[in-house]
């Protein structure tokens, strides 16, 4: 009997605890490169993109000395478990993803962000993102 307790009250205690989004992606992000259909490219030259995460959404920044900072893509996410599902909602450039969820496999491993996903589009993307300070 006290077994089926203890049993009962951690399977009650481990469900309350997925229930909640207690993992973020909260901060500011530099990209740093990525792998798309296989071929690796560097970061960017002459610009940086940022990406700054609230506890549920995103904008993405172009970022060029002596310039204001340009917003190119905004959205919100959600984490489950090791996938970061990512709706983009606002883009400058037409997109096909807009509005579509994109199931993304996420992994933070000291500072850096690592979201790799097939897009709907078929591309398959790894791209890396630096926090900063």
């Amino acid at each position: 009997m006290r077994y089926n307790k203890v049993l009962m009250i951690t399977i009650a205690a481990l469900s309350l605890a997925s229930c909640g989004d207690h993992a973020t992606l909260k901060g500011k992000w530099k990209y740093a490169g990525g792998i798309y259909d296989g071929k690796k490219e560097g970061s960017t030259e002459g610009y940086q993109l940022e990406r700054t995460y609230t506890s549920k959404a995103f904008e993405a920044n172009m970022i060029e000395a002596n310039v204001e900072p340009q917003k190119f893509q905004a959205g919100n996410y959600e984490l489950k478990g090791d996938t970061c599902i990512e709706t983009e909602t606002f883009s400058t450039q037409p997109s096909k993803l807009t509005n579509v969820g994109v199931h993304y496999h996420y992994q933070v491993k000291n500072d850096t962000l690592t979201l790799k996903a097939k897009l709907p589009t078929g591309m398959e993307v790894e791209e890396y993102w630096t926090k900063l300070k």
